[in-house]
């Protein structure tokens, strides 16, 4: 299989590995990470909301199971913690107090698993610890007074006693366990914010076979494509009913052909943006070839043929610069856009 270098990884070489990029994010960055990266691990989630901050109630990042506005919701909890080394047991012992506190005043349910996640992953004591549930609870138990009573709620005193001690005796506590760092990093890269944290380059994008093209005119294509034959019949004084009726006139023909190949890669290019940029990469792209062929566009032409190729030979010439997916760019991709232009209804050949 064939694929375009890109000149990113010519001239930069190597980058640094994921893995070592998320040490130095800072804690709010971690936490819209680990967001992003349960967006895409799991296709059980119907809602994915992130608290954070003071007043999270013990909550970094909550993934829905079932619907969070309705009583006893199913949910997953994920608790991002961005220290300079791995997670040990004794500054975890807060975060274990407050699911067990406002689970008991009903705050919210007991989630179904609830994951620590750091950078740095957790110390070989913390792993052990999560492994066995009865060590939790008697850990919970032995530390409440010194690593959480005064710690849940700033200026409150709360206390294991009675009915909270009660709970926590029954509590499950094989809910809890840790996700290693390197499944985060290999199940972030679906989604479309992975090369603006991680950098690297976009990928080698694979060539586009003209003979995959789909023979016939789809439904999507109707618009540029009705265009198109308008702009023929402008030239040749003529009403072209389909595309049939231009198979004998070889200079319509052939532009014709060429249209759809770079409609094609246009199509070929959003999706491969979808796949591996930001949202809004390729509508911005988009919109800098709509600014650079508009006045092309306006002017006087003496037809819509001539209105066409005016402007896809303008398009090529338009320099992108500034926009993440110029390193993959190909002539076709720009002409192809004018035509996506038109399919969406921005652009007309013919009035």
């Amino acid at each position: 299989m064939k694929h375009h270098t890109t000149s990113f990884k010519i001239n930069h070489g190597q980058n640094i590995l994921p893995i070592k990029r998320m040490e130095i994010f800072s804690p709010d960055e971690w936490e819209i990470f680990v967001e992003e990266w349960v967006e895409v691990k799991s296709t059980v989630y119907v809602e994915i909301e992130r608290f954070g901050g003071a007043g999270d109630k013990g909550r970094d990042v909550a993934a829905y199971i079932t619907d969070p506005r309705k009583p006893n919701y199913e949910w997953d909890c994920y608790q991002c913690k961005h220290y300079n080394q791995p997670l040990m047991p004794s500054k975890m012992w807060i975060e274990f107090g407050k699911i067990i506190y406002y689970t008991f005043i009903k705050d919210y349910p007991v989630p179904k698993n609830y994951y620590f996640v750091s950078p740095k992953g957790c110390g070989t004591s913390f792993t052990k610890l999560l492994q066995n549930g009865i060590d939790i609870k008697a850990g919970v138990k032995e530390n409440w007074n010194n690593e959480i009573r005064t710690k849940i709620i700033s200026g409150k005193n709360i206390e294991l006693v009675g009915k909270l001690l009660e709970y926590v005796e029954n509590f499950d506590f094989s809910i809890f366990d840790r996700v290693q760092p390197k499944q985060i990093i290999a199940e972030h890269c679906l989604h479309s914010n992975h090369l603006k944290w991680f950098g690297g380059g976009l990928p080698d994008r694979e060539v586009l076979d003209e003979k995959n093209i789909p023979l016939y005119v789809s439904s999507a294509e109707t618009n540029y494509v009705s265009q198109l034959l308008l702009a023929y019949g402008s030239d040749h004084n003529d009403i072209f009913s389909n595309t049939e009726a231009i198979r004998s006139h070889s200079k319509y023909n052939n532009h014709f052909n060429r249209a759809r190949i770079s409609f094609h890669h246009a199509e070929q290019l959003r999706n491969f943006s979808r796949d591996n940029l930001p949202n809004g990469t390729f509508e911005s792209f988009q919109d800098e070839i709509f600014d650079g062929i508009i006045n092309i566009a306006e002017s006087e032409h003496r037809n819509g043929f001539e209105k066409v190729k005016n402007i896809e030979t303008h398009s090529a010439t338009i320099v992108i610069s500034s926009n993440a997916i110029k390193d993959v760019l190909i002539v076709k991709d720009k002409s192809g856009v004018c035509h996506q232009l038109c399919n969406d209804e921005k652009l007309k050949w013919v009035e």
